[in-house]
């Protein structure tokens, strides 16, 4: 059964809806890459200080990484209640609980005080993190994905995706103002806990703006119709199970999507803390500056790339970031060993530039596979999935390649495979940017048996 979109909203409405989505994924992503940097710069001192300090670099990503464990348990619950409750309740609670974690973690005692109780109880609240991210994503692109108007879905939904930038702008930026006017003493004693503790200012803000927008139209005319059929028809499928009786090629094809945009994301802006300073000779802060002025560009680069989504496809241009990424990866590293400043800013530029092609038609492609009642679940479990094996142990074996090869060739191919491996999955989608979401195919609706459906369908015109 298939229904007629939404109308568009008002320009200043889909604005609004816009900013709420961008700056709530903005906040996430701050605490979530504060804690990336941190993980490089001090968290291996300060909650690790018994190892060698490359191990405990290591042991500092390994919890880094936890993260990414949690956030597929995210993406199952609240892809769960989304799709049953709503976009917008759900987005109000993971940016709760993410702010909460990592106000919390800025309150954290060291090893120092507490001794091992204080890597455990970091641990703890980066799982926190992780859970809230999960859940987080697929709902920031759905709102605006649903409410936008359909050609320039691209275009609207990359803006979520800014956040990511947006937040590696913000934690980098607070970080490297930090270093620069603090020792390195001082730094490490007490200045490390500001950024975590501003998370709290940014969550009211946040909030404020989030509670302010509306529930997604597409979402609310598929929920009537789901009410409307309660009577006649057989209890709606988990979205959950509809999604892997349905969609599961869809899943496997975003997972597959995934791997080289965040396996290359975080070699490029976390790892390349530790190999800059470590391998290049490169101070940390001249790194942070590099990754500060690199991810500006890369947020003006995100829009223009969702933009060429629309007129494009999402498909093209998806495949011109894989290659490109791939391509990149040699001369990324060569770049850096010059260890100057001008050719560490050209090699992360780039990389982000190439990344931003297949982050920005990411949202409008993931919601375009999947039908509206099962579309959070769906478009969360293929992101946050792949996330386990693709960003959360990217700087993980990135660093341990280094100790083990002391080159960067290794690393090198290990972004190449993940880029063949995002260029295959692509190859095997099919284009969505003509895809209407308020339109739901048979196979997709999983809710009742095509006789029921079409007496449904006549009521639902009988309405109009």
């Amino acid at each position: 059964m298939s229904s007629p979109s939404a109308a568009p909203p008002a320009p200043n409405n889909l604005k609004r809806i816009v900013a709420a989505s961008l700056i709530g994924t903005t906040i996430e992503w701050y605490d979530f890459f504060l804690y990336g940097s941190a993980a490089a710069l001090v968290f291996n001192e300060l909650f690790f200080p018994e190892s060698d300090p490359l191990v405990g670099t290591l042991l500092s990503f390994l919890t880094y990484a936890v993260g990414f464990a949690a956030r597929p348990i995210g993406a199952l619950v609240f892809g769960h209640y989304g799709d049953r409750l709503g976009r917008k309740k759900l987005l109000v609670l993971s940016l709760l609980m993410m702010g909460g974690a990592t106000f919390a973690i800025g309150l954290l005692p060291t090893h120092a005080t507490v001794g091992s109780m204080a890597p455990v109880l970091l641990t703890v609240l980066r799982l926190v993190q992780g859970f809230a991210l999960g859940g987080e994503w697929g709902g920031a692109v759905l709102l605006v994905s649903e409410h936008g108007d359909a050609r320039r879905r691209g275009f609207w939904a990359s803006w979520p995706q800014t956040g990511a930038p947006a937040g590696q702008l913000l934690a980098t930026g607070v970080l490297a103002l930090l270093t620069a006017v603090l020792s390195e003493s001082a730094f490490g004693a007490w200045g490390w806990r500001i950024p975590f503790l501003l998370s709290g200012v940014l969550v009211i803000v946040g909030l404020w703006i989030r509670l302010s927008v509306d529930e997604s139209p597409v979402f609310q005319q598929a929920l009537k119709r789901a009410e409307a059929r309660k009577a006649d028809a057989p209890a709606e499928r988990l979205p959950l199970v509809a999604v892997l009786t349905h969609h599961w090629r869809d899943v496997l094809v975003a997972m597959g999507a995934r791997m080289a945009e965040n396996i290359s994301y975080y070699v490029i802006t976390a790892f390349i803390l530790v190999y800059a300073t470590t391998s290049a000779g490169v101070s940390k802060q001249t790194a942070l500056n590099a990754v500060l002025i690199a991810s500006a560009l890369h947020f003006a680069v995100i829009p223009a790339w969702g933009a060429l989504s629309d007129r494009w496809g999402r498909r093209p241009v998806y495949l011109i970031g894989a290659v490109g990424v791939g391509l990149w990866m040699f001369p990324f590293f060569a770049l850096i060993d010059t260890g100057g400043f001008g050719a560490l800013l050209l090699a992360v530029t780039v990389g982000l530039v190439m990344h931003g092609a297949m982050y920005a038609p990411q949202a409008a492609f993931f919601s375009e596979m999947f039908a509206t009642r099962m579309r959070y679940s769906g478009a969360s479990i293929g992101a946050q999935f792949a996330s386990v094996a693709a960003g959360a142990p990217a700087p993980l074996i990135a660093t341990a390649l280094l100790s083990d090869y002391g080159t960067s060739t290794p690393i090198s191919l290990y972004v190449i495979a993940a880029s063949l491996l995002t260029v295959v999955a692509i190859l095997a989608a099919k284009e969505t940017r003509h895809r209407d979401l308020a339109d739901v195919s048979p196979e997709a609706e999983d809710v009742v048996p095509a006789p029921v459906r079409a007496e449904a369908a006549a009521k639902d015109a009988r309405a109009l």
